[in-house]
């Protein structure tokens, strides 16, 4: 939020206008932000949150393990501030990655941290708890992730029962799934092919961790398919820039925007 529109929302609801010492700083970011300006911002109308859900998942020899959680951090920021009075909450990373117990797929590779689909709902609806208990009304669940769609879509089913509408968790699966379609429409109108793109740290994640984060790369170790039998690699990751990522990015960006302003319109409590 800018810090004019601040001040005259707070003047507007009589409330006596902030020094600069007062004002909070420019961010959207909850873990950058003291408790009173959070309320600050709260007495100014912003009563959104978004939850992002991460993972701490392998991404083949050429990313770092923590690309969800770095893409999820820029494109949340992109959202909160396009859609207005919002913040972000600390990114959770533990979700659910597979079994321990005869580990395979990403949990067959060192550093994949997983949980249980009970204890990752149970993490989202405490979660939600503490954020309607500290005065938020409207609480944005994203996902960048597959293995996290369903347990959000849960949690917020039963927290709107729950609440009976007292506060409202919106689940924003067009984050990922119908971006996900978008952008595997976008790359092959530019001609490439769905091998290509993968499924897993291809095309996709690659360029869009290229556009946020570039040093969390290692080009040297491009290769089709990882390069190795077991590599963790789906698609071609040669064929990934960070101007692929930047266009991906934005089908997340807009597709999320347009599905938050199209639920908080059907009936959720305003900000």
């Amino acid at each position: 939020m800018r810090f004019p529109l601040l001040i005259a929302a707070l003047a507007m609801a009589g409330a006596p206008a902030l020094s600069s010492a007062q004002r909070p700083p420019d961010t959207v970011f909850l873990e950058d932000l003291t408790w009173d300006e959070v309320r600050a911002l709260q007495q100014a109308g912003t009563r959104t949150i978004i939850v992002g859900t991460a993972g701490q998942e392998q991404k083949g020899p050429h990313m770092v393990m923590g690309e969800h959680k770095y893409v999820l951090t820029w494109t949340t920021e992109k959202i909160a501030r396009t859609i207005g009075k919002a913040l972000v909450a600390p990114i959770i990373t533990y979700v659910p990655e597979g079994s321990w117990e005869n580990p395979r797929g990403h949990m067959a590779m060192a550093g994949t941290i997983t949980l249980p689909e009970d204890r990752f709902k149970e993490l989202l609806t405490h979660t939600a708890r503490s954020l309607k208990a500290g005065g938020f009304t409207n609480i944005i669940l994203i996902g960048d992730s597959g293995g996290n769609q369903r347990g959000m879509s849960d949690v917020a089913t039963a927290l709107n029962t729950e609440w009976a509408g007292s506060a409202r968790v919106f689940f924003i699966g067009d984050y990922y799934t119908k971006a996900g379609e978008d952008m595997r429409k976008w790359l092959n109108g530019q001609g490439f092919t769905n091998e290509q793109i993968g499924s897993h740290a291809g095309m996709l994640d690659t360029s869009e961790l290229m556009y946020v984060n570039p040093k969390l790369v290692r080009p040297d170790k491009f290769a089709n398919n990882g390069g190795f039998q077991g590599s963790g690699v789906s698609g071609d990751p040669t064929k990934a820039s960070a101007k692929i990522g930047e266009g991906l990015l934005k089908i997340k960006v807009d597709n999320a925007v347009a599905q938050i302003r199209a639920s908080m319109s059907a009936g959720a409590k305003e900000n």
